[in-house]
């Protein structure tokens, strides 16, 4: 039953979507509270990961999409806990997030809360490390690299709307490789040999 109703949350709020409501008790301009949703959304690509986190940021359900194409579904939500919620599809370069609240069996909306995060672009190219990464919000970024898991290099960016970096490794050094970076409240990491 668990399981039913964490599934039901998550499909509620994908990114993309359109949404009618089977009950349209309107809150206000931002919010719509109903119990009953119909739920479409387009463009899902199988990969795509479905996160939904308490209001203390602690995942409760996680799925990765196993298609891709068009879904559509109705959901009854009226047996979820009361709190806040948000609802998070990580796609390959960004990260959708939607909010809302449950009280009483009624899930609110929060139209406009929902944001777009844009994850950074880590690519390697022989001994080199290319970091970009759209940032609207001038939130720093942390970029730390290890080699043998040890920190070789430690970095802080802020200050631009779009960052890039270049960072050249020594050709001699070869062995494992990991980059971590610190952006949005979130750490996103890759690993990679020379």
């Amino acid at each position: 039953m668990k399981t039913i109703i964490k599934t039901i949350l998550v499909v509620t709020l994908m990114f993309g979507t359109l949404i009618s409501y089977a009950n349209d008790n309107t809150k206000s301009n931002n919010s719509v509270a109903v119990k009953k949703v119909k739920v479409e959304f387009k463009d899902v690509k199988k990969g795509n990961a479905l996160t939904i986190k308490n209001e203390n940021g602690i995942t409760i359900y996680k799925q990765v999409l196993q298609t891709s194409g068009n879904y559509t579904k109705n959901f009854d939500l009226t047996n979820l806990e009361n709190g806040s919620y948000t609802t998070e599809l990580e796609k390959d370069f960004e990260i959708i997030v939607k909010k809302l609240e449950v009280k009483d069996g009624f899930v609110t909306f929060y139209k406009n809360e929902n944001e777009i995060i844009f994850k950074p672009v880590i690519r390697t190219e022989g001994n080199l490390i290319l970091i970009s990464k759209i940032e609207f919000d001038n939130q720093p970024l942390n970029v730390t690299l290890y080699y043998n898991n040890n920190i070789i290099f430690s970095d802080k960016v802020e200050g631009e709307k779009v960052l890039n970096r270049v960072y050249k490794l020594s050709k001699t050094e070869e062995g494992a490789y990991k980059v971590v970076i610190s952006a949005d409240h979130r750490t996103y990491t890759k690993d990679f040999t020379i």
